[in-house]
């Protein structure tokens, strides 16, 4: 918030006409750009906070934050939730949109800029909402597990388009526990002599895993590259390999 609210915020925590500093970002009397910056709100309870010559504990910016995504919710002003969560191949940021999972990311993709990205491509309305993906954490749990081999959560494959996008959505006709090798998904596709623009798609697959990329291999057999990582697509190979042999 800019410096004009600070020194008009009362010691109630309160802008004079009543409402709150985040009230005011919520209810649109606050530049729209400002509508979901977790920054700025959490500053203004730090405000807050020294007008009333207290400390400002951690649970009480969670308590800002837990109303800030109730309240984005309910006025329909959160276009892009996320959370991060650990795994077998490292730490994840699933994002979703009302209309499905948008983007997983691995750590070595830099989530800030994945963040980023997603402002950008979607909308400047993102916010941390760990609620809004249990579904999906529960999945990947399951799958890491070995006891779930499909994803029911729903997609949003707005970040793919043409035949990038064809390419994804032939991702799943490779079944778990199978590959398939570039050029025969670029057979699935429509165009079997775009066998590097297979690999393309599948290195700038929005959403790995939920959307099995991992499964196309080179001609002789070999993994080929990976957005995660070759590490971690030998890993998932190799998980879905045990799992499908202990079936």
């Amino acid at each position: 918030m800019g410096a004009g609210t600070r020194e008009t915020t009362m010691r109630d925590g309160t802008i004079p006409d009543g409402t709150t500093p985040d009230d005011a970002v919520l209810d649109g009397t606050a530049p729209d750009e400002a509508v979901l910056d977790e920054a700025q709100l959490n500053e203004a309870l730090l405000d807050e906070a020294l007008l009333d010559g207290v400390a400002v504990t951690a649970d009480e910016v969670a308590r800002l934050h837990a109303r800030l995504v109730a309240r984005a919710a309910d006025d329909a002003l959160l276009d892009v939730a996320y959370r991060t969560v650990d795994s077998p191949v490292g730490r994840l940021l699933l994002a979703r949109t009302p209309a499905g999972v948008v983007r997983v990311a691995f750590a070595v993709q830099d989530h800030d800029a994945v963040l980023q990205d997603l402002a950008d491509r979607v909308s400047p309305r993102v916010l941390e909402a760990p609620g809004a993906l249990d579904d999906v954490a529960r999945e990947l749990d399951e799958y890491f597990a070995g006891t779930r081999r499909t994803f029911d959560v729903p997609v949003d494959l707005r970040l793919t388009s043409g035949f990038r996008r064809a390419v994804v959505e032939h991702l799943g006709d490779v079944a778990y526990g199978r590959t398939a090798s570039y050029a025969q998904v670029a057979a699935l596709a429509g165009s079997p002599r775009a066998v590097r623009a297979v690999g393309t798609a599948c290195a700038l697959n929005p959403v790995p895993l939920v959307v099995p990329c991992h499964r196309v291999v080179r001609s002789d057999g070999s993994p080929g590259r990976y957005a995660g990582g070759d590490d971690a697509k030998l890993a998932l190979l190799a998980l879905e390999t045990g799992v499908g042999a202990a079936a």
